[in-house]
């Protein structure tokens, strides 16, 4: 079955970093477009990065140039480079994939996020 399971969620402070992780298991990363959103209490999920399969990237605009997303397929993970962290980044962190050339989508449990003094 296919399981994503994010890790690497945790309290920081504001301007610090964080790196997420996304395993990636009962399937073949290297079919799959890859992304990351997120969601806090009250607000609709939001789009925050996104890989596809040629290694090309895209951006959520409240993240631009502070987030970095990469992929190791050979590992069969995805990673989330978080820099110059704010409150508002405060929420819950969801590994997406995309299985290439349909529209089946997976999802892991999700990582909590709390930037704070």
């Amino acid at each position: 079955q296919v399981q994503f399971v994010e890790s690497g969620g945790g309290l920081v402070q504001p301007g610090g970093s964080l790196r997420l992780s996304c395993a990636a298991s009962g399937m073949s990363l290297s079919r799959f477009s890859m992304g990351w959103f997120r969601q806090s209490p009250g607000y609709p999920r939001e789009f925050v990065a996104r890989i596809h399969l040629n290694g090309a990237t895209d951006y959520g605009e409240s993240v631009k140039g502070r987030f970095a997303i990469s992929r190791d397929d050979a590992k069969n993970m995805v990673y989330l480079q978080m820099n110059n962290l704010s409150p508002d980044d405060t929420a819950t962190y969801y590994c997406n994939g995309i299985l290439s050339g349909t529209t089946l989508d997976f999802w892991g449990q999700g990582t909590q996020v709390t930037v704070s003094t």
